[in-house]
């Protein structure tokens, strides 16, 4: 039967020992005598047909994929499937001793009543050995293939049993060697008087008749191979894994040659060879749908190839034939760059070379061999100019004696490198970093900025993959301005029509700006200062220093007002001198920052602390905001004793005191008292009767103020509340006293 090796693979896939074995219960009870049928129900069975299999079949399992197999033979052959389980059945039982025979028969499933069948079936059939079973589970695809060469060769390793399937076989096979021959002599007799046409029937006759017959095959190849400098309609290419092949798969192959391919659905390839004796051979090529690669092609032998068209698995015209091919496949993707001082070529070796050998040809026009190794070589020192090299790959042919390519040929001109960069350095200046370099005396110079490590001094670049350049083209002395907030490796990269060179490299750091800088005073001499972290930024430096007031003397300190006023600043905040402080990330945004300012006005600034390191630091920007001296302004209520009343009430007084360093040349703000009635505090200047309004300049002047209460209008309880006015009330503080101490009764 045809498709038996299909059949068995699946078999041995789904673990069964025979191909009914999947169909039955674990009890077995397997019939085979009267047809093939399988347990069902208590004591009935079941006789195996398509629905029975369509039902097993169902699923994605190596078993349901038997089942679908078994089901296509039923269908084709309904006697088929019992002939299969029974040849398999009694071959396992014939492996077996003769004393494991009836063991192995209830092993397999087979039910008790036909036991006895299977043992004197077993003994009646000829023992078949290993060598004998292939040739006859072969048979059927051969047969179906119609190769009649090959059914001769498996029928003479079975045994000369007087089987009727068998004798009726080989009487076939006799009636088609017979009419083989027949057309394969009507070729010859065609052939040799010079008519190509008939003898392309006749060998195609011949090769219909039997497939695998390889004088059909080389006739045919014979009639139809290109002449000498004619194109073939195969055309074949060395390559470095063997010999690429391409044909017309949809047109025609010229005149005697495939014609119209119209119907053809496939393509039979073969190379054909010729031994050290001059014997012809062929092996197949897979093929493709009009190309194909040939990787078993052995080096430095001579082959030619053929392509078949076939329709329905047949042979559908005549070949298309390519010309006789020597292989000696060149070297691969051959390749050549130069640097400064040397000229490297290199290649893909084929396989089976056992040697590659160059000639090189120099500007001067001498020739000379090069030393070269397996997968390319290097000359040192090369001259200006047009360099070509002859490639030829060395091979031992399969009778022993040597064969050589060709030869490729590759060329490349070297031109003139520029002399390196030797030294680069950068010093800030202002805003910008100015570097000067030494070397480079025939080149142009690039300042560039590599995106990740840059390559080492020397390093042979390519122009075009160049990063954007920094600087503009210009003598030593470039000025470059790198962005703020970044950390850059600047390279030097020396430029010669169109060969760079690259050169040493110094990293520059340009930290970042700080932004939204304040500062206001605390109590105590100190100030509170608040400000945008730069990202990135680790630390940052932080530094106050006073500024001369107007009419300060020598020493810096400024006379008192005219009050006299206490300075409640003083001697918290460090006598009025500058200092600096460097500040952490994580500290800053976990308690803030306050400075010990002292009095004084001071000029704060803040801008990002540089580590010490190997970068070029630009000097980072610095933020600054000014502060004013401490001024503060303060008011109480002051009560006389308890003899003095005007009115039944007792009198009292609003005293309103400027206090700090004396503010000569500062503009206070104006100060307003409000009094509102009860007990609740006022909570803006209108939020009540305004009981005292002093000029900035008049509380400069006096230095303190008093005011009498009794005169307020509104009857008792009122409560009193100071408010600072005008453009610089932010500068002053307001020193209140306790909210109790301002309710008059």
């Amino acid at each position: 039967m045809a498709g038996y090796a299909e059949l068995t693979a699946a078999q041995a896939a789904a673990g069964a020992r025979h191909a009914a074995e999947i169909l039955l219960p674990a009890g077995g009870g397997l019939r085979v005598l009267d047809g093939l049928g399988v347990p069902s129900g208590p004591r009935g069975h079941r006789r195996v047909d398509a629905a029975l299999l369509d039902e097993a079949a169902r699923g994605d399992g190596p078993a349901a994929r038997l089942a679908r197999l078994l089901a296509a033979v039923h269908r084709r052959d309904a006697q088929a499937l019992r002939r299969i389980v029974l040849y398999q059945v009694i071959g396992l039982v014939q492996e077996s001793p003769p004393e494991e025979w009836q063991r192995t028969v209830s092993a397999l499933g087979v039910h008790p009543d036909e036991g006895a069948g299977v043992l004197a079936a077993a003994g009646q059939r000829p023992v078949l050995d290993r060598d004998q079973r292939a040739a006859a589970e072969r048979l059927g695809d051969a047969w179906d293939q119609r190769r009649l060469h090959r059914v001769k060769a498996l029928l003479g390793r079975l045994p000369q049993g007087d089987d009727p399937a068998l004798r009726r076989l080989r009487t076939e096979l006799a009636d088609r060697l017979t009419g083989l021959e027949a057309a394969l002599d009507a070729a010859r007799r065609a052939e040799r008087r010079g008519a190509a046409g008939a003898a392309t029937e006749q060998y195609l006759r011949a090769l219909d008749e039997a497939a695998d017959d390889g004088r059909a095959l080389h006739g045919l190849v014979r009639v139809h191979r290109p002449e000498p400098g004619a194109d073939a309609a195969l055309r074949t290419e060395l390559a470095v894994d063997g010999v690429a092949l391409e044909w017309d798969a949809e047109g025609t192959g010229g005149a005697g040659d495939a014609g119209d391919a119209e119907g053809v659905d496939g393509w039979r390839l073969l190379c054909l060879l010729r031994d050290a004796r001059g014997a012809t051979g062929h092996r197949e090529v897979a093929a493709g749908h009009g190309t194909a690669r040939d990787t078993r092609a052995v080096p430095g032998g001579t082959v030619r190839y053929a392509a078949l068209p076939l329709r329905g698995g047949r042979v559908a015209g005549p070949p298309l034939v390519s010309h006789r091919l020597t292989v000696l496949p060149e070297v691969g993707d051959p390749r050549a760059t130069d640097g400064p001082g040397h000229l490297t070529c290199g290649w893909t070796r084929p396989a089976g070379a056992v040697a590659v050998t160059v000639e090189h040809t120099g500007p001067d026009g001498t020739a000379e061999p090069v030393t070269a190794g397996p997968d390319g070589f290097t000359v040192t020192g090369p001259a200006v100019g047009a360099h070509s090299f002859r490639i030829r790959c060395h091979y031992r042919a399969p009778d022993g004696t040597p064969a050589v390519s060709p030869g490729l040929p590759l060329t490349h001109t070297v031109r003139p490198w520029p002399e390196p960069v030797g030294t680069l350095t950068a010093r800030a200046e202002g805003d910008a970093l100015r570097f000067t370099w030494t070397g480079a005396a025939d080149a142009e110079v690039r300042l560039v900025e590599w995106p990740g490590a840059a390559p080492a001094p020397g390093t042979a670049l390519r122009v075009a993959e160049l990063p954007p350049r920094l600087d503009d083209p210009a003598p030593p002395g470039a000025t470059v301005r790198p962005p703020r907030g970044a950390r850059t490796l600047v390279a030097a990269v020396a430029v010669r029509e169109g060969r760079a060179l690259a050169g040493p490299a110094v990293e520059v750091e340009a930290p970042p700006p700080v932004t939204g800088l304040t500062a206001r005073r605390l109590p105590g001499g100190e100030a509170a200062v608040t400000l945008d972290w730069p990202d990135g930024a680790g630390q940052l430096t932080v530094a106050w220093e006073p500024l001369p007031e107007p009419g300060a003397d020598a020493d810096g300190d400024e006379g008192a007002g005219e009050s006299g006023g206490e300075d409640i600043a003083g001697g918290s905040g460090g006598g009025g001198g500058g200092g600096a402080r460097t500040v952490a990330a994580h500290a800053y945004r976990s308690g803030g920052l306050r400075l010990p300012v002292g009095p004084h006005p001071v000029r704060v600034r803040a801008s990002v602390a540089t580590p010490p390191g190997g970068a070029v630091v630009l000097d980072p920007p610095a933020a600054e905001v000014l502060l004013g001296p401490d001024l503060v302004v303060g008011y109480q209520v002051v009560r006389a004793p308890g003899r003095f009343r005007v009115l039944g009430r007792r009198t009292a007084l609003l005293r309103v005191t400027l206090l700090g360093p004396a503010p000569s040349g500062t503009d206070l703000p104006e100060f307003v008292c409000v009094a509102r009635g009860g007990t609740l505090r006022p909570r803006h200047p209108a939020d009540g009767t305004t009981v005292l309004r002093i000029d900035g300049a008049d509380l400069v002047r006096r230095g303190t103020v008093e005011h009498d209460l009794t005169a307020v209008p509104g009857p008792v309880p009122y409560t009193l509340r100071g408010f600072l006015l005008g453009e610089h009330a932010t500068a002053v503080r307001l020193e209140e006293p306790a909210p109790a101490t301002l309710v008059v009764r």
